[in-house]
């Protein structure tokens, strides 16, 4: 079977791997049904913007949007946007989350997924010297000038040195 990945490499032959990355989440089943779009992916990956439309596909029983399509909206961004930012010498899992309802929305939502330098930098460096090891990622989901947030949702994500991760899987096979 062919994975996401795969078709990822292959197109970002023919396109920007932002392009790809942004229309494959927009094409792709498991994203579609979540209702959300993923509106803009920065060059560099250390940006990622989406929208969350309030509709009759999302709209819960009292009219509001469905906790789940909130969720679902931001769940695959802070891993899949960082293991293009590290690259193959890592382990990238998302490991946990957290769901927060500050109040219901009946408007369009939007989101932001962001990574600096610094923190890509401290990453490698932490995965040099402790092997592996989770960070938590916070995202909000806001009206569009961002002045209510109606969800946060925190992602702990997990990164582990690639040979040491190896390792680790064969010793626990034993």
């Amino acid at each position: 079977m062919i994975t996401y990945q795969k078709l990822a490499k292959i197109a970002s032959k023919f396109i920007s791997k932002s392009k790809v990355m942004k229309y494959g989440f927009n094409l792709s089943p498991m994203y579609r049904r979540t209702s959300a779009k993923v509106v803009f992916i920065s060059d560099d990956f250390l940006k990622i913007q989406i929208k969350l439309p309030f509709s009759y596909k999302n709209a819960n029983y009292v009219n509001t949007i469905f906790g789940g399509s909130m969720f679902s909206s931001v769940d695959p961004f802070p891993m899949t946007q960082l293991m293009n930012l590290i690259g193959d010498d890592y382990v990238v899992w998302d490991k946990a989350a957290e769901i927060f309802f500050r109040r219901p929305a009946r408007e369009d939502l939007y989101a932001e997924f962001t990574y600096t330098s610094e923190e890509l930098e401290e990453i490698k460096q932490k995965a040099i010297d402790s092997n592996e090891f989770e960070i938590t990622k916070t995202t909000h989901l806001t009206n569009k000038d961002k002045s209510i947030i109606y969800c946060e949702v925190r992602k702990k994500v997990y990164i582990a040195n690639k040979a040491f991760f190896k390792e680790k899987r064969s010793k626990n096979k034993n």
